[in-house]
């Protein structure tokens, strides 16, 4: 046989092993995923462990959420008018939000009312409203800012200037930076 006919013939059975092998992987890939919808499929089907395992991601005010050992109840809401020095604007009332924090980790932990919150009133992205945190520093609440060490606990408000009429409030709540799993809370008027 000559050189060119051996080269020839090597490169047709390289080819034929790299589409048969390519063709065995999305067999394998096919069936896999087959295998996935399976199991997704009879997951939830009258399996009690596995509705057990669902990790709960929304609260409600009084509910305690937990996460790497912090645990993060929202205590209460309230809404205010202001006070004779400090009103909210035409139409909006001030939402304040009072959350406790116990950091039961081993390591302290940073909260910022603004870096650690993020909320959506009726849907919309609402910003923490400076003058409701005078109204509920005038009632003797403190904002929730600083620093928890391991094993203690932090108290405060988290105020949001919302329309009157509001109807469902969300708040995210990061308590470990690193984290990328929020805790939601989530309430109606």
């Amino acid at each position: 046989m000559s050189r060119e006919k051996k080269k020839g013939s090597c490169l047709k059975t390289a080819l034929i092993v790299i589409v048969v092998l390519a063709i065995l992987g999305v067999i394998g890939t096919a069936l896999g995923k087959k295998d996935d919808k399976v199991k997704d499929a009879t997951a939830g089907k009258g399996d009690a462990k596995s509705e057990e395992t669902k990790e709960k991601t929304e609260f409600a005010i009084g509910e305690t959420a937990e996460q790497k050992g912090i645990q993060i109840t929202l205590l209460s809401t309230t809404e205010s008018s202001g006070n004779e020095f400090t009103t909210p604007d035409e139409g909006n009332v001030f939402l304040l939000c009072e959350f406790e924090i116990t950091n039961n980790s081993e390591k302290d932990i940073a909260i910022s009312s603004i870096a650690s919150f993020e909320a959506y009133c009726d849907d919309y992205s609402i910003n923490q409203d400076i003058l409701g945190l005078q109204v509920s520093e005038a009632e003797g609440k403190n904002q929730l800012d600083g620093s928890v060490a391991a094993g203690k606990k932090m108290n405060g408000i988290i105020a949001y200037q919302v329309p009157a009429e509001w109807s469902t409030m969300e708040i995210k709540v990061s308590p470990d930076f690193w984290s990328s799993k929020d805790i939601t809370f989530v309430f109606n008027k």
